[in-house]
């Protein structure tokens, strides 16, 4: 298929309406195969307005005289306006961005065609595999061992090639418990707290079933887990599903580690909401963000109704529990719920930053998303189809990427000297999630990238974000290394709506951009001004 069959009208003279703050821009707005454009006339500003056609989220269009009206909603949560000159022009147009923002073919994305300067293919893809985690639990422990048992994406589609297990258990045991998980998702490290000598551990539901099936191999691995661990280490099994949906999924042929069957394991129910309800709440919260005109009160009221900030108090107090097990009582903790790819992902990845000092850096976070999110299989191809404005309303989309982005801006705003990134950052990778010139987020799992050739044939994303000039947007400059853990407040009076996301194109956050800016200008006028001061001599 080329482009140019699904491009009626290539180009045609518009206006382009961005918001209250920004001026309308007037001139030839041009369709391409990934990107709608508007080039000003030479009487305006140089400035070429681009926007990605993966970045609409739904398309309305409106027609009255001999001109019409297209309003794009973006997966960013931007409202444009484009008027355009000419009916015909204006029904060709939206039908064109309808076709082209839509194609779900994942060779013909943006990201395969995508070569900026200075950039080359394969950067920054070599740098962040399970290899290196280990290298450092290697440095901190001899119980674990780095194996290849899933090379060819057989044993589990949705695990990478290599996977941290227990050294006292073989591939073979690993294939058994294999095939008694969900997905083929057995348990596998996740993170090593050396100060307390205690792991923290990530799969999907053992498939029990009706018959209350049991695995010797299943119960053996995580034996092995407690004996790994320090001495008399004891296991929590933290189950994000509550205790009826796990007894109903038992009768699926999912369920629930016996007690009787896992001794030193105990099981926790903590449930997180996911799928459909998750999704919801974001639209609500949309809506209620982008109506102006409503009273306090009912704003006040449509956002305790939307219950986003009850999943984000839900997500922090669910990952505060796993990590004060491991650093308050030393205990070994497993994580999962039904599949293990989304409500599971996110608490192993906020008790690591709540835990590991490491983890708040620009490098560990990049390295934990890289490693707790896209190898191990959260499939982002699915749950990020859309964002908040489209009409449709797939079962299998979820925000819960965007969930946990909400609760490291929350940890970052109780704790602003802690994280070494700022707000920018996670910007950028709601952005990116969603629709990104970027191979790193494209497909649902490692297997699927290989198929795609996404590492040999797309730019990085962490390539692009570790440039020299990205680098002064997206870091702290308050940051100051904490080695201890940090313990969030999850009182609703702690918690707060994320402005500079969800109300960054209503009420521009330009005073906190001059700020943060001031902030830079502030501290590297005294590291400077400290360096040119004279050294006492001996």
């Amino acid at each position: 298929m080329e482009f140019s069959e699904l491009i009626r009208t290539g180009r045609a003279q518009a206006q382009l309406l961005r918001g209250p703050e920004a001026p309308p821009l007037r001139g030839t707005l041009c369709v391409t195969g990934h990107h709608l454009l508007l080039s000003p006339g030479p009487q305006s500003t140089p400035d070429l307005w681009l926007l990605l056609l993966r970045s609409v989220d739904s398309i309305e269009k409106r027609v009255a005289g001999d001109s019409g009206t297209i309003t794009l909603r973006c997966k960013d949560l931007r409202v444009l306006q484009l008027e355009i000159e000419g009916v015909e022009a204006t029904l060709d147009i939206a039908r064109s961005i309808e076709a082209l923002s839509s194609l779900e073919s994942v060779i013909t994305s943006f990201p395969f065609f995508y070569r900026p300067k200075g950039l080359r293919l394969g950067d920054s893809w070599h740098f962040l595999p399970p290899e290196r985690y280990y290298k450092r639990v290697a440095r901190e422990t001899d119980a674990w061992r780095l194996s290849e048992v899933n090379e060819d994406f057989g044993l589990c589609p949705s695990y990478p090639r290599a996977v941290i297990v227990p050294r006292a258990v073989d591939d073979d045991v690993l294939a058994r418990s294999a095939r008694f998980r969900q997905g083929g998702r057995f348990p596998v490290l996740s993170y090593s707290h050396a100060p307390s000598g205690t792991v923290l551990l990530r799969s999907s539901q053992p498939l029990t079933g009706p018959q209350k099936r049991r695995c010797a191999e299943d119960e053996e691995l995580l034996r092995a887990v407690l004996a790994g661990a320090r001495p008399g280490a004891r296991g929590f099994i933290l189950d994000t599903r509550s205790a009826q949906a796990a007894k109903q999924a038992r009768m699926t042929g999912g369920g629930t580690e016996a007690k009787a069957a896992y001794p030193g394991w105990k099981r926790l129910h903590r449930p997180l909401e996911r799928g459909r309800p998750l999704q919801e709440s974001f639209v609500r919260l949309v809506e209620a963000c982008g109506d102006p005109e409503q009273s306090m009160d009912r704003w006040l009221s449509r956002l305790e109704g939307c219950r986003w900030l009850a999943h984000v108090k839900e997500a922090l107090s669910t990952a505060c529990l796993a990590a004060q097990a491991m650093e308050r009582e030393g205990a070994c903790i497993l994580v999962h719920g039904a599949e293990g790819t989304d409500s599971t992902l996110l608490v192993t990845s906020l008790a690591q930053l709540i835990l590991d000092p490491m983890s708040r850096t620009i490098a560990g976070f990049q390295e934990l998303i890289e490693r707790e999110w896209i190898q191990a299989g959260h499939p982002f191809q699915l749950r990020c189809a859309h964002s908040a404005f489209s009409q449709a309303r797939p079962k299998h989309e979820a925000p819960t990427f965007l969930l946990f982005l909400d609760c490291v801006w929350q940890l970052g705003r109780q704790f602003p000297l802690s994280l070494e990134f700022g707000e920018g950052l996670l910007l950028a990778l709601f952005e990116h999630a969603y629709a990104s010139p970027f191979g790193t987020f494209l497909c649902n799992s490692e297997k699927e990238r290989c198929l795609c050739e996404v590492r040999t044939r797309t730019h990085s994303l962490w390539s692009g974000l570790n440039q020299p000039k990205e680098q002064r947007k997206l870091r702290n400059p308050l940051y100051v290394l904490n080695p201890l853990a940090i313990w969030p407040s999850v009182e609703p009076q702690s918690l707060r709506l994320w402005q500079g996301l969800f109300l960054r194109w209503t009420h521009p956050p330009e005073p906190a951009e001059v700020a943060w800016e001031k902030v830079w200008q502030i501290v590297t006028g005294r590291e400077e001004t400290e360096g040119s001061q004279p050294t006492a001599s001996a």
